[in-house]
């Protein structure tokens, strides 16, 4: 069953707040391969212009998809999350995830599409720190596929 277009433009509350740690960040940088000093020295990303470490790129992943979980868990959309598959993501920062960050997500329902039985939700996952500045929007596309022989 097709997901319902009116759904499209729906915005979900902002999620309570998230600290990013100096642990977890390097913990991700490990956990992904990446060496880059700005992610476990506070000097050498002192010396970048940061405040303390900053995170990788897609650490906030982590965070945004826990927030489209009440896009994917609303009763109301009846998306079928055991047929779901990622499909793609994206990332437009105005600046770096830091440690000592509290963040929280705003999630939009950008886009309902449906091809080939298939149904194509796009999440759009805004980002704020505790002062409300604006630090990274996030895109999910999620493919929840097709019932077998439909």
């Amino acid at each position: 069953m097709a997901l319902d277009q009116s759904f499209v433009g729906r915005t979900y509350p902002p999620t309570a707040p998230y600290e990013v740690g100096r642990e977890k960040i390097r913990e991700f940088a490990e956990a992904i391969g990446d060496a880059n000093p700005a992610y476990t020295d506070a000097e050498t990303a002192k010396a970048l212009g940061h405040p303390d470490v900053i995170a990788p790129p897609t650490f906030v992943f982590a965070i945004t998809f826990k927030a489209a979980g009440a896009v994917i868990e609303d009763p109301q959309l009846g998306l079928d999350y055991s047929r779901v598959v990622h499909g793609d993501q994206k990332f437009a920062y105005t600046r770096p995830v830091r440690a000592g960050d509290r963040l929280s997500v705003t999630s939009t329902i950008e886009a309902i599409k449906s091809l080939a039985g298939n149904d194509i939700l796009d999440i759009r996952g805004e980002v704020h720190d505790a002062s409300g500045e604006h630090v990274v929007t996030a895109w999910t596309k999620l493919v929840s596929r097709a019932p077998e022989g439909a």
